[in-house]
């Protein structure tokens, strides 16, 4: 209890500076800081200073170290050893270079799990992970959580006032497939408890009325396995998503509060997760004690082949949804993992195109980043990642492409910020076509268990409305139920299935208050719990849309579904919403064949101020969804940019930024009072150019 005590006691301590933004660790004059990842516990001692003296020549200003060093850390159970972290610490403040220290957690040491093995996650056949890999331990592992402290411990009291750190990153990409293991199934069920209280509330959550699932006690409750059950309760397995996530949650919190007990008002807590998708096992907004997040990133590792280049440049899809996304967060956001180069575990794994390493990193400057890092300095000689490129090649000291493109991004931003001025604001045109979208994980989740036709992506619905604001030009924040709205112009609401009265009434109180409301097919359709509501389709949000939603229907692969708006005809095979408009509500788009023919696609009603547009349909192109958008926004009053798929524009901090994801050279349409300071008026591809004002 004590214990306990004086743990409280030191949070509050440093809830002061907790509570301020996160900017406050970041010069804005500087505007980002570049550095590289080392592992000098993979290299000889003697290589050490060289090693060091290089990355600074390159004009990196901060290493990032051992994330997946605890077995060097703590040899054995409880004798420390950080002589040699000491020592590179010490090369790296010689050499005017600053430090991001990583908790090691994601590779628990040999003796530890050895000794203990029940602190292994376990997979979906009961089979608990082994030694040799990374992140491959239990977050519901009680004894997990006490070797954890331990060592996180020993590192904040070493280096928590060390001026030469300059913050903390928790963990390595923290992700985390269900877990079947002893401690997760008991941490479930006190999960379940917290949450509903009794049993009567869980079986009426779960629907367990369906097919005799009924429980008489939490004892009786597992976590669902879906290799071992058919039809399982959709309600069941969204909590087992949750509770999994805000476990991961749990633990990076836990590891953060204990470095605040120890560490630096002037120290930071982040950690990077991967690029988000369906599916994935974490959710970033579920933290409550870290700075701010992060990202990793590796734009061509086989993923995209959608033009004659795009195999080795990737999407301008992931990077520009990741920025917006994590800077959403918290406002702050870092990118610590970009490719530097050709990687070894995607499907294929090309040469990137000359040039896209230089264009990633812009693109992650344009999105607002406050640091950027790159996995790794040196090419590995050793290892499961033989193939990855670093900064440096395989002898250690020559530059590969990306290495070079890396210090030609660094001596750019050096000028950029000679010419930054803290008093120049951000252009009228810009911030008026400001918008948000308003998604949760639990939306991509709850579709996911349920698509409904094969031909449904969740996630790819919602980056089509992603994309078109950026092809409108219009700067975007992804924003949750509690966000303040009236900060932006515009609000779409992608297939938002999950609803509750309280969301209905805020989205409708901005349209009423002059906001532009877009929502999307499948919104409305459910409540928190997954259940359908005890009336018509979706009737909840009628009042919203100014329509009725009769029903849905789906198409086959080769079917084609034909909608006209505006004296133009679409093709749809995804997704239809059968709308029956209200009396005052427009029909902007209707159905040309199937039986619906002659009813209504996309409808636009006034809400107070605003208005309310409903988009029904899905389509493979995203054509018609970008017309019935970019209607809105002029509708409005919103002047609105062109921009072709693969060419991303944004503004940060007095500069524009523009990226070329095309096969093509792209022609800048730039004002005449334009100061070109990299690149040119003609966009190359893969190419950026950053201008003023």
């Amino acid at each position: 209890m004590l214990k306990k005590l004086l743990f409280a006691l030191a949070l509050l301590a440093t809830i002061k500076s907790y509570s301020q933004t996160a900017q406050r660790f970041f010069s804005k004059e500087k505007l980002t800081q570049t550095g590289v990842y080392y592992y000098p516990e993979h290299w000889p001692e003697t290589q050490w200073e060289r090693d060091i003296k290089n990355i600074a020549k390159l004009g990196f200003e901060y290493i990032h170290m051992s994330e997946f060093a605890w077995a060097f850390m703590e040899p054995e159970e409880g004798k420390y050893d950080f002589r040699w972290l000491d020592k590179v610490i010490d090369l790296a403040g010689k050499n005017n270079l600053k430090v991001v220290l990583c908790t090691p957690t994601p590779t628990p040491p040999a003796w530890l799990v050895t000794k203990h093995p029940e602190v292994f996650l376990q997979n979906n056949i009961y089979q608990p992970m082994e030694h040799l890999s990374r992140g491959n331990y239990s977050t519901s592992s009680d004894i997990y959580k006490e070797y954890t402290e331990k060592i996180v411990t020993q590192l904040a009291k070493r280096y928590g006032k060390d001026n030469r750190v300059m913050g903390w990153q928790l963990d390595n990409e923290p992700a985390r497939d269900i877990d079947f293991s002893p401690a997760a199934q008991e941490k479930f069920r006190e999960w379940l408890k917290k949450k509903y209280g009794t049993i009567d509330a869980l079986n009426k959550a779960w629907g367990a009325a369906f097919w005799s699932n009924m429980y008489n006690n939490f004892d009786q409750v597992r976590i669902p396995n879906q290799r071992l059950l058919y039809g399982v309760s959709p309600h069941a397995l969204l909590d087992s998503k949750r509770f999994s996530v805000e476990q991961l949650a749990a633990s990076l919190d836990f590891q953060a509060q204990t470095l605040r007990r120890y560490i630096s008002e002037k120290q930071w807590i982040m950690t990077n997760y991967m690029t988000i998708g369906n599916n994935v096992g974490y959710d970033p907004s579920r933290t409550k004690h870290l700075d701010f997040t992060s990202y990793t990133n590796y734009p061509a590792a086989g993923y995209n082949d959608n033009g004659s280049k795009s195999f080795r440049m990737g999407s301008m899809t992931p990077l520009t949804f990741s920025n917006d996304y994590h800077r959403s967060v918290k406002g702050v956001y870092g990118v610590m993992e970009l490719q530097p180069g050709q990687v070894n575990w995607g499907p294929i794994n090309p040469q990137p195109e000359p040039g896209a390493v230089h264009m990633w990193l812009w693109h992650t400057f344009a999105g607002g980043t406050s640091l950027n890092c790159t996995y790794r300095y040196r090419q590995p000689l050793y290892g499961s990642e033989l193939y990855h490129y670093g900064i440096v090649g395989t002898d250690g000291v020559t530059p590969s492409r990306g290495g070079l493109e890396f210090a030609q991004y660094i001596t750019e931003v050096n000028k950029l910020r000679k010419q930054y001025n803290a008093k120049k604001a951000a252009p009228q045109k810009y911030v008026a076509r400001k918008t948000a979208i308003l998604s949760t994980m639990d939306n991509l989740w709850d579709q996911d268990l349920q698509k409904q036709t094969t031909q449904w992506n969740p996630f790819e619905h919602l980056m089509k409305y992603l994309r078109i604001a950026k092809a409108l030009g219009a700067p975007v924040d992804f924003v949750r139920e509690d966000a303040d709205f009236s900060n932006y112009k515009v609000l779409m609401v992608p297939a938002y299935q999950l609803v509750d009265q309280a969301i209905i009434t805020k989205i409708q109180k901005f349209a009423e208050n002059g906001g532009q409301v877009i929502l999307t097919c499948r919104t409305g359709h459910k409540d928190k719990n997954g259940h359908l509501w005890e009336a018509k389709w979706a009737e909840p949000i009628y009042k919203l849309i100014g329509a009725e939603v009769q029903f849905f229907d789906l198409m086959m692969p080769n079917t084609e579904g034909k909608i006209s708006m505006a004296g133009t005809e679409y093709n749809w095979n995804n997704w239809g919403d059968i709308l029956k408009p209200f009396a005052g509500t427009e029909s902007l788009a209707k159905y040309t064949n199937q039986f619906y023919a002659g009813q209504t696609a996309v409808t636009k009603v006034k809400q107070g101020k605003g208005t309310v547009t409903y988009i029904g349909v899905d389509t493979d192109t995203g054509d018609l969804e970008k017309a019935a958008v970019r209607k809105v926004y002029a509708d409005a009053g919103i002047a609105t940019e062109d921009y072709p798929a693969g060419i991303n524009v944004e503004y940060r901090d007095g500069f524009w930024v523009a990226v070329n994801y095309t096969s093509q050279p792209f022609n800048l349409n730039l004002p005449a009072n334009a100061k070109i300071l990299v690149g040119e008026k003609v966009l190359p591809s893969p190419g950026v150019t950053v201008w003023t004002e």
